[in-house]
């Protein structure tokens, strides 16, 4: 009895003193030496040169090791120690972290928090007519065609994928070039301190093949010939508290191993951050990727799949303004889909900034099936930015943004869902000055505004969506006129001869309406099934509200 009540009051001590984890902020960076000709990758040099970066730059100088020695004499373990934030995780007790606060060069301590992720995915066991179609479409929709004229794949782009493990990737088919070509260049398991990576979920390894897999003759992604940097971050069900630490990890590792794009299918909502945190700047990895951007990577994230839920807006660090946001589209109805996070960043900037398919059919060693999320219409982007960046091999990281931006199928026009649409690989192939069709026109009375559609714009359409947004200023359900209606694999739309067909929907009409403040505060997409499909009454507008049209490509705006 007299050992049992020893071990219950040693176990007591022992939870008294438990561990936590923090980061420890430092105040400088003075005695470190550096030297970046030896510690980066060539193509780490090359990127800084053409942003004009100083190799020598203070956010690359590594920490000071004697203040990890020190601060580690009053830790359980330490873990990374980010050069770019000068900064240590370590796992210590509330009573130790209080002593490390005294030290005369510790700036700051934060606690980490348990972190969130998310996925959502759709199994299919058999490759139908349909899912070949989708195959197809997923790189179709961005004209992919375009780049393969060209000879466009992304050779010579180093992209990093960061994710939760990349099982099953060396026996999948569509990734088997990959490695016949040594287009492996760097892995790393930032979970188990390994070079291994394939192993984990298989998550990472689909994500690959929506950048770069081929499924016999047919692209899964666009960056076929592209070369890759592969990070595991995450572990299954548990260790959560690590992840951030892992994710900055990853992206420091990224920078020096001269990443030129990186994809991030991960993101971070409620169980670390408040929706009001979602501005880019107080999620540690958005800022994170905030400042590999400012070094000249493009950084492709995922908008996340909160769309129909509470959390509704974009994730961390898909918030980040640097960052390339990625939302998803229903090959089905050609919208925005009903789960995928909304924008703006809770400081009213535009997100998601373009789209792709959110239905995709991807590659790993089970073979090709249909997967559902913004985790998987991010690589599409990604690779699709890789073609870009080998296109145009000296233009700065946030140029290439902005083109993209701009080669999207909406673009000016963009709204909270969409973003400015799916980006158009024929923008930046084709040099021939495309002739403006006036498509329609806005006719003015006293008392209202009427959009008449030009007679050789319109096409008969059934009645079949209206899609109204309420996640908005003023917004709320019972203004919908229809609820959102989901659509599926149709193997109907294979003709006779076998051939892909499009999914067939109406022509759409989107209008949205910007307050006097500059951000959007509701948005719409009409199914046009009339030459006269909407009509705006004066009196419901304020002035200085500004309502964009947008119908085939043609933009008009009415200032009130």
């Amino acid at each position: 009895m007299k050992k049992l009540f020893s071990a219950i009051l040693l176990l007591l001590q022992l939870q008294g003193f438990s561990q936590n984890r923090y980061r420890v902020y430092f105040s400088d960076k003075d005695s470190t030496g550096f030297n970046p000709i030896s510690f980066f990758d060539e193509k780490a040099l090359q990127r800084r040169a053409i942003h004009g970066i100083s190799p020598y730059c203070y956010s690359d100088l590594p920490v000071n090791p004697c203040y990890i020695t020190q601060v580690s004499s009053l830790c359980d373990s330490t873990g990374y120690a980010s050069r770019w934030f000068n900064m240590l995780y370590v796992s210590s007790s509330a009573e130790r972290i209080e002593q490390i606060k005294q030290f005369p060069f510790v700036l700051a301590v934060e606690e980490v928090e348990e972190l969130d992720q998310f996925t959502t995915s759709l199994d299919l066991s058999d490759l139908s007519p349909g899912e070949i179609n989708l195959l197809r479409a997923q790189t179709t929709r961005m004209n992919a065609e375009a780049f393969k004229k060209a000879g466009i794949d992304g050779k010579g782009i180093r992209i990093c994928v960061i994710d939760a493990g990349f099982s099953g990737m060396k026996e999948t088919d569509g990734l088997d070039h990959l490695f016949r070509k040594n287009k492996i260049v760097e892995t790393y398991d930032f979970v188990k301190k390994t070079k291994d990576v394939y192993h984990g979920h298989y998550h990472g390894t689909m994500v690959t093949s929506c950048i770069a897999g081929m499924a016999d003759t047919i692209p899964i992604g666009l960056a076929t010939e592209a070369e890759f940097l592969l990070a595991r971050t995450e572990k299954t069900w548990s260790d959560k508290l690590r992840e951030e630490e892992n994710w900055l990890h990853a992206i420091e590792w990224a920078d020096q191993h001269g990443a030129q794009v990186i994809n991030s299918s991960l993101g971070y909502t409620s169980s670390r951050y408040f929706r009001a945190d979602m501005n880019g700047k107080a999620g540690l990895i958005s800022r994170a990727a905030t400042i590999a951007a400012r070094k000249g990577i493009i950084v492709v994230s995922s908008a996340g799949n909160e769309g129909d839920g509470a959390w509704k807006i974009v994730a961390s660090p898909g918030d980040a303004d640097s960052v390339l946001t990625v939302g998803a589209i229903n090959p089905w109805t050609g919208l925005h889909a009903t789960w995928s996070s909304y924008g703006p960043s809770t400081d009213k900037r535009i997100k998601p900034n373009v789209s792709a398919y959110g239905y995709t059919m991807c590659d790993s060693d089970g073979g090709l099936m249909e997967e559902t999320g913004t985790s998987f219409a991010s690589p599409l982007v990604a690779g699709f930015a890789a073609c870009v960046l080998q296109m145009n091999p000296g233009t700065k990281n946030m140029e290439i943004i902005s083109q993209i931006e701009q080669s999207a199928d909406l673009y000016p026009y963009y709204d909270y869902a969409h973003g400015y649409g799916v980006p158009q690989a024929d923008y930046f192939t084709d040099s021939t000055e495309q002739l403006e069709i006036e498509r329609f026109h806005i006719q003015s009375s006293d008392l209202k505004f009427e959009v008449i559609i030009d007679s050789s714009s319109f096409t008969l359409a059934e009645p079949l969506l209206h899609y109204y947004y309420p996640y908005g200023e003023n917004n709320s359900k019972k203004n919908q006129e229809d609820e959102w209606k989901e659509f599926h694999i149709d193997d109907r739309e294979t003709s006779s001869s076998g051939a892909y067909c499009y999914p067939k929907f109406p022509d759409y009409l989107f209008y949205s309406v910007q307050n006097t403040e500059g951000y959007l505060k509701t948005y719409y997409v009409i199914s046009v099934h009339q030459m006269n499909p909407l009509t705006l009454y004066k009196a419901d507008f304020d002035k200085g509200e500004i309502v964009r049209i947008w119908y085939k490509g043609q933009m008009r705006t009415i200032n009130f």
